[in-house]
């Protein structure tokens, strides 16, 4: 059975890192309760921090793109790297694992979810959802708290 795609890389990753990561966002969400009026500010970072998809596919497009161009201009031979970085993409695809996720995870990259978990722990924090409860349409409330 295929692991969920929301919990197939924290599957394959070490307790101590996933506790790590979870710890900092911890952290983050903590200073934040304290800090309000910068909530906005982190809110639009988390717009712009790559997950770890992101990070995996831009590094496999660009070793497989350097294949590539080194095989068709130096040696054969530097064909297997984009058949590699492929397969590899592929493990990943399906499993959720491939060669680079321990090491990016470690270095603090983060999947779309635990992003999003922060997201909402902050657009909590600043009221978003209580305002759902006092809107009069309260699907487009709701609609609008997801958005921002």
């Amino acid at each position: 059975m295929l692991p969920a795609t929301t919990e197939r890389v924290s599957l394959h990753t070490t307790t101590a890192v996933n506790r790590r990561i979870r710890h900092e966002t911890e952290a983050r969400i903590a200073y934040f309760a304290r800090h309000p009026a910068e909530i906005p500010a982190r809110l639009a970072e988390l717009d712009h921090e790559w997950d770890i998809e992101r990070s995996l596919e831009a590094n496999a497009s660009s070793l497989a793109f350097t294949g590539i161009i080194l095989g068709a201009t130096l040696d054969r031979r530097w064909l297997m790297l984009p058949a590699l970085v492929t397969a590899f993409l592929f493990q990943h695809a399906v499993q959720g694992w491939c060669p680079p996720v321990p090491v990016l995870r470690r270095i603090g990259f983060r999947t779309a979810s635990e992003i999003e978990q922060e997201r909402h722990a902050l657009k909590a924090l600043r009221g978003d959802f209580a305002r759902i409860e006092q809107a009069e349409d309260r699907a487009a409330a709701a609609f609008q708290a997801a958005r921002v």
